[in-house]
């Protein structure tokens, strides 16, 4: 049950955040649902290449497929007036694609018995993968690369799942709700990791 819940909720929260991202920039409604499937379903295609599964078995997922488009098309007819704080909506929505599938990946790896470092990059690619591909498809700068946390909360479910500190569907959804509120605080509150810039010399005239 718990797999089943982390792909729907991972589905519909990244096709929607695909889908504000593609609205944002203005893209017409094919756009929309390219720009939505990919953030979707990218980072498991790359995960699935990475752990050795063939790329065919994305296609295996047809009810998942129909689940994006019905989110998106009913995401693209809501007015906008209905929808006041596109930012809010974006960040929310991809917090939570970001620990559904953060969590999906973690769970895929330990059913294959990798270790656990497959465990982590597993949590990792699925998690932000997508939302990657979303960002550079669309122009942007990608999130995981931002100055807010991002990927670490990825690594973190990664980590504990890896660990089997979540031995009951029960546990599995409370990570889910950590990880999500860790995200969104991260972004409202601008926590960032410590980085260090190297100033480039000029060269000699």
């Amino acid at each position: 049950m718990a797999w089943d819940f982390f792909s729907i909720i991972g589905t519909v929260a990244f096709a929607i955040s695909g889908a504000i991202i593609a609205m944002e920039e203005e893209y017409d409604l094919f756009g929309v649902y390219i720009l939505g499937i990919v953030t979707a379903f990218g980072g498991g295609a790359v995960r699935n290449v990475l752990i050795g599964l063939p790329v065919s078995t994305l296609w295996n997922q047809e009810m998942l497929f129909q689940i994006a488009f019905i989110s998106m098309t009913i995401f693209f007819l809501i007015p906008n007036r209905l929808i006041k704080h596109w930012n809010r909506w974006g960040n929310i929505s991809d917090a939570i694609g970001l620990s559904a599938f953060a969590i999906q990946g973690a769970m895929h790896a330990v059913r294959l018995e990798l270790p656990l470092s497959a465990v982590i990059v597993a949590a990792i690619l699925t998690g932000c993968g997508g939302g990657i591909i979303r960002d550079l498809l669309a122009g942007r700068k990608p999130i995981v690369l931002r100055d807010e946390i991002y990927a670490m909360w990825a690594a973190g479910a990664g980590l504990i799942i890896g660990l089997q500190f979540t031995t009951s569907d029960i546990l599995l959804y409370i990570l889910f709700l950590a990880v999500i509120l860790f995200r969104y605080l991260s972004y409202t509150n601008g926590w960032q990791l410590p980085r260090k810039k190297i100033m480039q010399l000029r060269n000699p005239e």
